[in-house]
């Protein structure tokens, strides 16, 4: 039962116990063969990643989203935000269009990412998650198929830490599914997550695009001294609710499986849902009356 365990195909991308450093040339090869297919000129949809010392992390999310199936044409665009690391040389040697960023951020970075997008369609994806392989069609069908429909959104699971249990982070999971039905009517903004979202390009670069009054560091840990409650991508998916709809997606096949870092740096998944319990607890009349919808507070 997948609640429990990972599924298949996320196997051949965990490289498990290996660094970039250490794939072999055989796994080299077939990366970058595959990545080269994902390397439009002239593509309809763009995937782009944002990227902080991610050296030994990228490779895979990119495995993942270079092993799915589509007629698109599709470019994989990275922004390197400021990396100290190797993840620049990771993306060269990879072959992967990448600009840099050195404004320290995820919204200069998506927003980067958005102003060098050269598809019709922009899908967002991180380097801490994989993609299953029906996740790019899944997204940008809906916005094809409807025009109405200028950002789409989908759901996650958790990649349990080496060695550890999904039982916790499943407990988390189904309460997150119980308050996305919940806000989707009067706050859906509050749903949408940077790591599994997209939209029609130039919805999304009008009026603002990922432009935001406070930039979140990339872990943004709850009680730190730079954590802030503005998000970039519930402040995108303000912006496109204001010129058509937002669709949720709600196939399986197109959840995406991310790594709870960032429930870790918040201290512990025990201590990031106690902490995320009295946030929501607070709001839910909020949540419930639609109250409050000025700022794109952060899930």
């Amino acid at each position: 039962m997948q609640l429990f365990k990972l599924p298949g195909w996320i196997g051949p991308h965990l490289y498990k116990a290996k660094k970039f450093a250490d794939l072999s040339e055989i796994e080299l090869s077939d990366l970058k063969s595959r990545i080269a297919v994902f390397s439009s000129e002239t593509p309809d949809v763009s995937i782009v990643i944002p990227a902080w010392n991610e050296e030994n992390n990228i490779f895979r999310a990119v495995s993942s989203i270079a092993a799915n199936h589509t007629s698109f044409r599709v470019e994989i665009l990275v922004i390197n935000n400021n990396s100290t690391d190797g993840t620049q040389k990771v993306l060269e040697e990879l072959g992967i269009r990448n600009y840099f960023q050195p404004e320290q951020g995820i919204p200069f970075a998506r927003q980067m990412g958005l102003d060098k997008a050269r598809g019709q369609y922009h899908l967002c994806a991180d380097c801490d998650t994989f993609y299953p392989q029906n996740w790019i069609n899944l997204m940008v069908n809906p916005m094809q198929q409807d025009k109405n429909i200028k950002g789409v959104y989908g759901r996650y699971r958790f990649i349990p830490p080496e060695g550890k249990s999904r039982f916790g982070l499943m407990v988390y999971e189904l309460i997150t599914g119980i308050l996305i039905r919940i806000r989707k009517k009067n706050q859906e903004y509050l749903n949408v997550l940077g790591f599994n979202m997209g939209f029609v390009t130039e919805a999304g670069r009008n009026p603002n695009g990922f432009i935001v009054n406070n930039s979140r560091k990339f872990d943004n840990a709850a009680g730190s001294d730079y954590f802030v409650e503005e998000a970039e991508d519930g402040r995108m998916a303000l912006h496109l609710k204001k010129q058509g709809r937002l669709k949720l997606i709600t196939n399986a096949k197109a959840r995406v499986y991310t790594s709870p870092r960032r429930l870790l740096y918040d201290g512990g998944i025990f201590k990031a849902f106690k902490n995320r319990f009295k946030l929501h607890t607070k709001s839910i009349s909020e949540y419930l009356t639609g109250k409050n919808k000025t700022s794109a507070l952060q899930n």
